[in-house]
């Protein structure tokens, strides 16, 4: 476990389906934590993942929860200058940055991107030294170093790359700590606040069947590019079952709290986690053998969960 100033920046994720949810989730979690606030507060957010047409949604910490929680502002850094020298800039003055860079110069994605693909993801800077070619981050699981030729490649000054000066700049956020964060139980109690407020803008239907109705078409397409697998995977299965995942776990947090018993949406939760694991591996299946299942019994489970589970939330919370 990686530590920060004596605080556990990692959660054990070892009985997790998804360890790994998306990246932008993954550093606020480790960096919430680090501050020793409660992650799991922010995550009714996750009741509104909808089905968008090719994928499920990229689920994110929304930016006005995290001022309403937290007391945190996250805004968007103009790039004029170098992207080193400002992101320096940022953590001097106590913030920290938020980068989009390029996953292939990470060695804490050695099991994934590192030195094999080119891929886009974000990482919380607290420190930097461009003179030294050295950052400290929160990426994934963990809090890390880029050092060496990791970071020169991060921001494009090896020889074989274009010079940063030819290429879009990253996009980049900075988080300034400006009031102090709710607690106790006046946490919770914005916390369900904005779980009424989600519960609400949850999709008019039921995504799993809008995501059934185009699934053959998805297949046929993935079957004639069973190569890009993962990407596909990663858009719609981990989006899924990391989402209902962490709805658990902010389900959970609740119930510890004494808010409601919730106990059977938590398992919902969980089924919903596991059914989205269990039907990615079918699906490498049939990208794999080319031969079409229509997964309807995963397609069930998934479908009745999730109405049945709004309308338990909507009794509870309504």
């Amino acid at each position: 476990m990686n530590e920060l100033a004596g605080i556990p920046v990692s959660a054990d994720t070892s009985s997790r389906d998804w360890p790994v949810t998306n990246c932008y989730i993954d550093a606020w979690l480790l960096i919430l934590r680090s501050w020793g606030l409660e992650p799991a507060a922010g995550l009714g957010v996750t009741l509104t993942q909808d089905y968008e047409g090719d994928q499920f949604t990229f689920f994110k910490f929304l930016h006005e929860d995290l001022e309403r929680l937290y007391g945190l502002l996250v805004g968007e850094l103009s790039i004029y200058s170098s992207v080193e020298q400002q992101t320096q800039e940022q953590t001097r003055l106590g913030r920290l940055v938020l980068l989009e860079v390029d996953g292939y110069y990470l060695p804490d994605t050695r099991a994934t991107s590192y030195r094999s693909q080119h891929t886009k993801t974000t990482i919380g800077v607290d420190s930097i030294d461009p003179t030294a070619g050295r950052l400290t981050y929160f990426h994934n699981v963990g809090y890390y170093e880029l050092t060496g030729e990791d970071y020169a490649g991060a921001f494009h000054k090896l020889p074989q790359q274009q010079p940063a000066d030819d290429v879009l700049p990253p996009y980049v956020e900075f988080v300034k700590r400006r009031w102090a964060p709710l607690q106790g139980r006046e946490l919770t109690d914005a916390a369900v606040a904005l779980l009424r407020r989600h519960l609400r803008r949850r999709p008019d239907g039921n995504p799993i069947s809008a995501y059934r109705a185009d699934f053959a078409r998805h297949m046929d397409w993935l079957m004639a590019h069973p190569d890009l697998f993962h990407e596909y995977a990663f858009g719609v299965f981990r989006q899924l079952g990391a989402n209902w995942q962490l709805l658990g776990e902010h389900l959970q947090w609740l119930q510890a709290r004494q808010v409601a018993e919730l106990s059977p949406v938590i398992e919902a939760a969980a089924t919903m986690s596991a059914t989205a694991k269990a039907m990615q591996f079918k699906v490498a299946r049939i990208a794999s053998r080319r031969r079409f299942d229509p997964c309807d019994a995963s397609f069930d489970t998934l479908e009745q969960t999730w109405q049945a589970t709004m309308q338990r939330l909507d009794r509870c919370f309504a």
